[in-house]
């Protein structure tokens, strides 16, 4: 008699489904028969500069060591990171992108016994490893497509251990001031760990917006988390990090996985760091495609979520995943999030301004050929 091997998984995991990044351009060149250069792939929130030139010469001096193991303590980028922020060393958790440490902390922090707290149409990583752990999840319904804070605040029971705060949200592109997370951090007991997830902070330029890492001090329940993998350009090498008090990364550190990062990831995040031109660079490129995408989407009538981060969600007006598909066939990727909710929604990276163009123009082709009026 044949094994049912699902029935051996736990029953967390037995009712996942995988999750589903961005699809390559590589698949869809061979499903089309194009060439990779006739694709442009706006789905996946990539820095569509390119690595930084500091970054690539770090990673390509790094491929002489690939004989060897890492530094499993990362020393050098967590003395860089550590020197820019102005914390101790000892505060920092590496992860293999900001995925990574997120699972480590809800396997650290969360059980059967438990709840995590997080907000509809937050990031799907949220609700997939508190799942997997078997604990309770609870979806906080949203208020404008982002996150009520309030709401999240007075879900809080005995049963919290954690609760998941995206700012910048994705996929919504949402965003909280600094008043207001402070002001939802005072309503939160210590015994909650709050885990702020600023994937796409480098984004924010004001002082009107909170640094989650400015506010240990305050509150020592808080654990930042931030990638390498969007503004700083190396969403390929998986780096990603968390800050929180010493204790909290003592706990971190002992789930973490030894040799997690790899050596050239660690040689190009640290020198990447060092690279502020090029986070201007990605700052001004970004801002410069959310202002073309919003034009382009007023023009055709469409409504869209104002975004804080290098992606911007827009209501297509039907099915998404009938536009997604028929985009695709034009060379152009962007990703649906049905998944998350919003079955009327694309979310679309920003990239360069020809490629900008070059979708808002298929979209527009798309739609009529569809039946709306041009």
């Amino acid at each position: 008699m044949a094994v049912d091997y699902q029935s051996l998984a736990v029953k967390g995991v037995q009712a996942l489904s995988p999750y589903q990044p961005g699809k390559p351009i590589e698949e869809l060149a061979r499903e089309l028969g194009l060439e990779p250069s006739d694709i442009i792939k706006l789905a996946s929130n990539e820095n569509p500069l390119g690595p930084s030139d500091k970054a690539l010469a770090a990673a390509r001096n790094a491929l002489e060591e690939m004989c060897l193991y890492p530094d499993g303590n990362g020393f050098d980028l967590k003395q860089a990171l550590a020197r820019r922020f102005g914390v101790q060393m000892n505060q920092i958790t590496l992860g293999n992108g900001s995925n990574d440490v997120l699972e480590v902390i809800t396997r650290c922090f969360a059980d059967a016994d438990s709840s995590v707290v997080f907000s509809q149409y937050a990031f799907a990583v949220y609700p997939l490893v508190t799942q997997a752990i078997g604990a309770n999840g609870v979806s906080v319904p949203a208020q404008d497509w982002g996150h009520d804070l309030d709401a999240m605040a007075a879900a809080v029971t005995e049963h919290t251990r954690l609760v998941f705060v995206a700012n910048p949200n994705n996929p919504t592109g949402t965003v909280h001031g600094a008043a207001a997370i402070e002001a939802f951090l005072d309503r939160i007991p210590e015994r909650v760990i709050v885990v702020l997830d600023e994937a796409y902070c480098e984004y924010l330029v004001g002082d009107e917006y909170p640094d989650g890492i400015k506010l240990l001090h305050k509150y020592p329940n808080l654990i930042v988390c931030r990638t390498f993998s969007k503004a700083w350009g190396l969403a390929a090498l998986r780096v990603g990090y968390s800050i929180s008090s010493p204790a909290i990364a003592d706990i971190l550190n002992r789930v973490r996985q030894p040799f997690n990062v790899d050596t050239v990831a660690l040689a190009a995040a640290t020198a990447v760091l060092e690279d502020d031109a090029y986070l201007q660079k990605s700052r001004e490129i970004n801002a410069a495609g959310l202002r073309q995408l919003e034009a382009g989407f007023e023009r055709m009538g469409l409504p869209y979520i104002p975004s804080a981060g290098n992606f911007i969600a827009v209501d297509v007006g039907a099915s998404a995943a009938d536009i997604y598909q028929t985009l695709l066939a034009h060379g152009v990727i962007v990703r649906p999030v049905a998944g998350y909710g919003m079955p009327r929604h694309l979310r679309v990276s920003v990239g360069l301004p020809e490629e900008n163009e070059r979708f808002l123009a298929a979209l527009d082709e798309v739609l009529v050929a569809g039946g709306r009026e041009a």
